[in-house]
């Protein structure tokens, strides 16, 4: 298989939700890229809401992660602006769909974003150990909205991009407890992104310096907290 930069998707249900996932991302970062992946019938689609700008910038790294699945196998790598997605899925979903080829996403070509270069481990996850292997979604829901505000608190209307990089990078790259490697910002992102449905448990793995959060909407892999 060639690598791709254009795909199908199965039905209009994934497409649907396709534009969902990507309208929360965008929401969060209103100049975000999106990185779609798949080597076969799996599309893995990655957001940064939260990266520090730079490969050695200490900040926090947080990534959204959705799948889904394709109608046939293809290989494909592609980093693409999140409203470029979006401006396609539109036209498509206003179309009327009649069949497979109403589907068709064609991408523009890729650009080079830094995080995209951050590869979380693909195996090794285990779940992390006792009551740290769970955590509920009201208190995530709680972590998010509780950092949101600190933000807000300690975020001057008139400071400079730097210094409100460094605030935030410092609420959200604070760990969720002291015994706990889930940074702040991996529960603003399963918020923002929608990945929390109320009374779920929210599963908690950990693989060579990353934590994930996996719920049944989606996860979220983050750079473990520096001071856990």
């Amino acid at each position: 298989m060639l690598m791709k930069n254009d795909f199908y998707l199965s039905d209009r249900e994934s497409a649907v939700d396709l534009q969902a996932y990507l309208t929360r991302a965008r929401r969060l970062d209103p100049e975000g890229y999106v990185r779609l992946r798949a080597f076969g019938t799996v599309l893995a689609i990655y957001v940064a809401p939260i990266f520090a700008g730079s490969l050695m910038d200490s900040g926090p790294t947080v990534l959204g992660l959705r799948t889904c699945e394709l109608p046939e196998p293809i290989e494909m790598d592609v980093t693409v602006a999140i409203s470029a997605v979006l401006d396609r899925l539109a036209r498509m979903l206003a179309g009327n769909i009649k069949n497979q080829k109403d589907l068709h996403v064609e991408l523009p070509p890729t650009v080079r974003v830094p995080w995209a270069g951050i590869a979380p481990p693909r195996s090794g996850w285990v779940q992390a150990e006792g009551d740290r292997g769970l955590i509920a979604e009201s208190t995530l829901t709680q972590l998010a909205k509780d950092g949101i505000n600190e933000v807000a608190e300690n975020l001057p209307a008139s400071v400079g991009g730097p210094i409100a990089a460094r605030i935030r990078g410092e609420v959200w790259g604070r760990a969720i407890g002291f015994d706990s490697p889930v940074p702040m910002g991996a529960a603003f992102v399963a918020a923002g992104l929608g990945f929390l449905t109320e009374g779920e448990a929210v599963a908690v793995y950990l693989a060579d310096g990353w934590a994930r959060l996996s719920s049944s909407n989606g996860h979220v892999l983050a750079k473990v907290a520096r001071n856990h």
